[in-house]
């Protein structure tokens, strides 16, 4: 099963007070980005893959989408979930997405944010994504980038003259690494660029849009303290098609 940290109390109050948390897309830097890749709402049937407290769920139903199914592990990110969320079309569900099972040709779109490098068995959820999405349907999803998961200790090093040093440790060594994140003992499944590429092409996808994502001049103007974001991209954005 998918460890469940966002169920543990200290974990969920530091994760509740995230700027994402407090102002939902609007507080996500990588939002526009990753909206970019959408295709237009109207009429479909969508599933948020590690939905938490819904934000995108209610944007996709308020966008026109059909339907859309809310699905998360933790019980708390979707009693809050539940809470905020007025509209009829969107359903929330617990689910595990290591052993999750959907419908074929069911969904017209998948999209996850920051929750797949969670997952041990990411081939496993491709491969049940792509059974479930129509034959052009599509798939949107952002992962912490692999350099910022590869350090054991995530964490800016002060170099003697003067420059930030991101350490990045065995980055070709795959796998489970624990790091201390809002809460100690948060496992994050470490892979590189290549690895993520290579699992969906071989799932059946069409990769459309590949981006390193980091904040530009803009936002760095607006938010002095995301500088350091452009020495090492936070977040890899990946878009994809079923073929």
């Amino acid at each position: 099963m998918t460890q469940n940290i966002y169920d543990n109390p200290e974990f969920f109050a530091s994760y509740s007070q995230l700027l994402r948390s407090v102002e939902g897309l609007d507080g996500a830097p990588e939002w526009p980005s990753l909206q970019a890749q959408l295709p237009a709402m109207d009429g479909l049937r969508v599933v948020d893959l590690g939905c938490g407290f819904g934000w995108f769920c209610r944007w996709a139903e308020s966008a026109g989408a059909a339907s859309v199914r809310g699905l998360d592990v933790s019980e708390k990110m979707l009693e809050r979930a539940r809470a905020d969320t007025d509209g009829m079309t969107v359903v929330y569900e617990r689910s595990d997405l290591e052993t999750l099972m959907l419908a074929e040709d069911s969904i017209d779109l998948a999209y996850s944010s920051l929750t797949l490098h969670y997952l041990a068995n990411l081939p496993r959820l491709f491969a049940v994504v792509h059974r479930a999405l129509v034959p052009g349907g599509h798939f949107v999803f952002s992962v912490e980038h692999p350099i910022f998961t590869a350090p054991s200790t995530p964490q800016w090093t002060d170099h003697p003259d003067g420059h930030r040093i991101w350490p990045v440790d065995d980055y070709l060594a795959e796998g489970p690494r624990t790091t201390e994140w809002l809460a100690p003992g948060v496992v994050k499944q470490h892979r590189t660029v290549g690895t993520y590429v290579t699992l969906l092409v071989e799932a059946g996808f069409t990769i459309t849009r590949l981006e390193e994502w980091g904040p530009d001049e803009t936002q760095v103007s607006a938010h002095p303290e995301w500088a350091t974001e452009r020495d090492r991209p936070p977040f890899l954005l990946l878009a994809c098609d079923a073929r």
